[in-house]
């Protein structure tokens, strides 16, 4: 099978195709042709050693873990109707691959007539973003700020606060993902501008998922006795919080994504409902032959690409 390693920690150049042998699922197992595995900035961060210590991973490895296939072989213990089924899941061993094996109670059904990468671009970031709206709800006439708002997680979390009725703005940078926003149905301020923080009115809710001095800003902006969720630092670092932010605010940090997992099934079959519905609208920035790793990871680190990223196998054009 055809997989990418990570021969070491490093830039983008230790991502290297190889060959290794085809698994066979274990009891409990199902093997997946994967048509899709979604790439990410934590992907960034673990290939250079800066990855969060939830995430204890040393080279050689596969990186990822989120795909999307048809299953084709199950192992004992598995019910048989599951080979052929079109699923999303998570691969322990590594996601960047032609094949997976995955968790059978961690595989996932895809509606009928919802396209792979669609599903796969729900399967992390919608189930995170419906559970950070669960850990900090927002409600009507509430203000929100998401920080930044047209990600892969982003534009999902704007759509599912602006459906609880909040007044939703989405930090951005330039005019491209501003139009982007607006056409997810929220306003956008794009931070680039220097007096970005001006256009914004005191938010009831900030949710951030940069850190660092953008995060800091949008922390600032909070009127006393809002809520600040952070679940992310793709700055490089988490927004700094003192002892006066957590008096005036409710602040939950990045300490709460752990507490989502054992909930996480049945989020993803929400948001795959969802989206299979229409009601939930995940935006696919752009796909790369697997082989290409390497420069989805450089166009991650700059910033170049709007919305989910995802790698494309063989199996996809099949």
């Amino acid at each position: 099978m055809e997989a990418i390693m990570a021969t070491r920690f490093g830039g983008p150049d230790v991502l290297e195709p190889v060959e290794l042998p085809t698994p066979e699922p274990a009891a409990g197992q199902l093997r997946v042709a994967v048509a899709f595995a979604g790439a990410g900035w934590l992907d960034t961060l673990i290939r250079r050693g800066d990855g969060p210590a939830a995430f204890p991973v040393h080279p050689p490895y596969v990186p990822g873990g989120a795909v999307a296939g048809t299953v084709t072989a199950v192992g004992p213990g598995v019910a048989e109707d599951w080979l052929g089924a079109r699923v999303v899941t998570r691969a322990p061993g590594g996601g960047y691959a032609d094949t997976v094996l995955a968790d059978a109670g961690f595989t996932f059904r895809v509606p009928d007539g919802l396209a792979l990468p669609r599903a796969l671009a729900v399967l992390d970031d919608g189930s995170t973003a419906a559970a950070l709206l669960e850990k900090t709800p927002v409600s009507r006439g509430d203000n929100v700020l998401v920080v930044p708002g047209v990600g892969g997680l982003g534009s999902l979390l704007v759509q599912l606060a602006r459906a609880e009725g909040a007044a939703v703005i989405a930090a951005v940078r330039g005019p491209e993902k501003v139009a982007l926003a607006e056409e997810l149905g929220v306003r956008a301020v794009d931070y680039a501008n220097a007096d970005w923080t001006g256009q914004v009115p005191g938010p009831d809710v900030v949710f951030d998922g940069v850190g660092g001095p953008l995060g800091a800003a949008a922390l600032a902006l909070l009127r006393d006795g809002g809520r600040f969720s952070g679940y992310g630092m793709s700055s490089g670092a988490q927004t700094a919080l003192t002892a006066a932010d957590r008096r005036r605010l409710t602040v939950t940090d990045m300490s709460q994504l752990p507490e989502f997992w054992p909930d996480t099934p049945r989020r993803v079959r929400q948001v795959l409902a969802e989206t299979a519905a229409g009601r939930l609208t995940p935006v696919v920035g752009r796909i790369y032959p697997l082989r290409e790793a390497a420069v989805a990871h450089e166009d991650i680190e700059r910033r170049q690409v709007t919305g989910k990223i995802l790698l494309r196998t063989g199996a996809a054009d099949s």
